[in-house]
């Protein structure tokens, strides 16, 4: 492979995760009284997606739906039944109960995702649904239509769910 496809891989997976660190920051100043600062955060996290998906894209991984279906699919199934089992057991062995609460709860999370992207790809050819998706801010639970009872996974209030524009 050649240096500049590692390279791209490289960097997309850092503009990545400074997203995603960005947004956490974000979160922490905003929750600190720093508004400004937060704001400033997640000016910089969106340019870092930007960033991210043109990397993605030079790569040629941003593919038409029903290929980035089944990618996804691919992915979260990988994450249930190989790379959270795994974790798990090695929080487990660590008696690491952070890590173990993280792991359990996204492991559950992943097998939602996995069904949803399934059933998308199979009603493709069918009327496209208009409903919203809504998630657990604290598990990152997935549910189509918005949910009145607790998280499944959690036990999150519901009307804590936060909805997917």
């Amino acid at each position: 492979m050649s240096n500049s496809i590692e390279d791209l891989k490289a960097a997309f997976a850092g503009e990545s995760q400074a997203n995603r660190r960005y947004l956490a920051f974000a979160k922490k100043a905003a929750d600190e009284g720093y508004p400004q600062i937060a704001k400033l955060f997640r000016a910089a996290a969106a340019a870092e997606t930007v960033h991210a998906l043109n990397h993605l894209r030079a790569l040629g991984e941003v593919k038409d739906t029903t290929e980035n279906l089944k990618v996804a699919i691919g992915g979260e199934n990988y994450e249930v039944v190989s790379m959270y089992p795994q974790f798990i057991k090695d929080a487990e062995v660590e008696q690491d109960k952070k890590a173990l609460s993280s792991f359990r709860h996204a492991w559950e999370v992943e097998k939602v995702h996995e069904a949803l992207y399934r059933e998308a790809l199979a009603s493709m050819s069918k009327e496209p649904a208009s409903e919203d998706y809504y998630v657990c801010p604290v598990c990152g639970y997935t549910h189509l239509g918005a949910i009145n009872d607790k998280c499944p996974v959690c036990s999150t209030l519901g009307s804590r769910f936060e909805k997917v524009v």
